[in-house]
């Protein structure tokens, strides 16, 4: 956090989106339980559990770079005066919590214990999953630092949510093993879509088919343009970098990684041979370019690697987006698409709509307003936003995914 953000956030200038996150923010400023400082030494006075919640990013290799995390625990062996349980929150590959314990203890005077405890936290809803958990992983072979966890943690798990402890090792696996699954199993259900299409099947009614059944669960089994976001790609890159250092051949993250980044520009080719294969000076209304619905958060959105094919290939982009127009703008491609205040002004004159986001507002659409406005009635929906019966009632010419095309 630089000084001009700590200023920001000081003056209430909240750098994120999240629905309920103002409110919440400005309540405990005002009350004096939320402040913000980049001076390490101030920030940690008296604290007795200091969390390490910085990015680790992935190096050119594919693996997480511990840069930032390693500098801070440096400093802090430096500047601590009294015991403190110092907790590695963010996601780390197996080892880190050794790194940051020989890297505080290079010039540590103090005792001090150090933890590993993974965040679970959903964009668009990571104040609701961190009061409501449901479970803690807390990774620690130190009882006292165990005790100090679960006096910590004792508030938000009064409903009987597990608080498990584990070794540190494990606790760092746990983290990447997690999202790698769910990972796999969206993966998996693009590539079922992706077979329904070629045998006449539903995917829609294949998800209901095996949600149900208790083993497997109804979450993350929505077919759709793949997995974007700070977490899922980084993360299963992260874990199969971990596997190749330990001369492991994870062939099942292989294929997540692989079949993920093609499924993310499936609709291109469909909308391609639509027009005839020419793209070129075809109006192409967007909606949606965060990578979820409920966050501004558009890192490794699939919108964005779209827009830049539908802009090489010479066509013009028309976007709207509830809150990530703004980082699209000032991030990626600036003044080289066009930015509307409304979903339905994007659709003016359009030949096309593409679907890239399943924000709420675009489930319920008047379709007839949108028939009016559009210059063909053409919608390409990579979220499966829309049931076929409805697009055959009001004549929309209709591409999704694992489904019958509606013509």
């Amino acid at each position: 956090m630089g000084r001009e953000t700590e200023n920001k956030l000081n003056n209430g200038v909240i750098p994120i989106y999240e629905p309920g996150l103002e409110t919440l923010f400005h309540r405990n400023v005002a009350e004096g339980r939320l402040k913000f400082t980049t001076d390490l030494k101030e920030g940690i006075k008296g604290a007795p559990v200091i969390f390490l919640a910085l990015p680790t990013p992935p190096g050119e290799d594919g693996s997480a770079d511990l840069k930032y995390i390693l500098k801070v625990a440096d400093d802090l062996g430096q500047i601590m005066e009294e015991y403190a349980v110092i907790v590695d929150k963010s996601t780390v590959p197996v080892g880190t919590a050794e790194k940051v314990h020989a890297a505080v203890a290079k010039n540590a005077k103090v005792d001090f214990d150090v933890v590993s405890n993974p965040e679970f936290l959903r964009e668009g809803v990571a104040v609701e999953d961190f009061m409501k958990p449901d479970r803690v992983v807390v990774g620690t072979k130190s009882e006292k630092a165990k005790k100090v966890m679960e006096k910590l943690y004792a508030p938000l798990v009064r409903q009987g949510n597990p608080v498990i402890f584990m070794d540190e090792r494990s606790a760092e696996m746990t983290k990447y093993a997690a999202n790698s699954f769910l990972a796999m199993k969206i993966t998996f259900m693009n590539e079922i879509a992706n077979l329904c299409e070629l045998a006449g099947a539903d995917v829609d009614n294949v998800r209901k088919g095996i949600g149900t059944d208790s083993r497997i669960g109804k979450r993350f089994l929505f077919a759709g343009i793949g997995y974007g976001g700070s977490c899922f790609p980084k993360d299963v890159q992260a874990l199969a970098k971990t596997s190749e250092e330990y001369n492991y051949d994870f062939k099942v993250l292989k294929s997540v990684m692989e079949v993920n980044a093609e499924q993310k520009t499936k609709m291109i080719p469909l909308l391609k041979n639509h027009f005839g294969g020419d793209l070129k000076d075809k109006r192409i209304a967007v909606w949606g370019l965060s990578f979820k619905p409920y966050t501004d958060d558009i890192r490794e959105a699939p919108a964005l690697e779209n827009i830049q094919i539908l802009l090489n290939e010479g066509a013009n982009v028309i976007a709207y987006d509830p809150e990530g127009m703004e980082n699209v703008k000032n991030h990626v491609f600036g003044n080289k698409i066009t930015y509307t205040h409304t979903p339905y002004a994007a659709l003016d004159d359009a030949d096309a709509l593409m679907i890239f986001t399943e924000w709420p507002q675009f489930r319920t659409p008047d379709f007839d307003k949108m028939a009016l406005l559009m210059k063909n009635k053409v919608i390409f929906d990579g979220r499966n936003v829309y049931e076929l019966d409805q697009m055959r009632e009001f004549g929309f010419t209709y591409y999704s995914i694992g489904r019958e095309v509606v013509k």
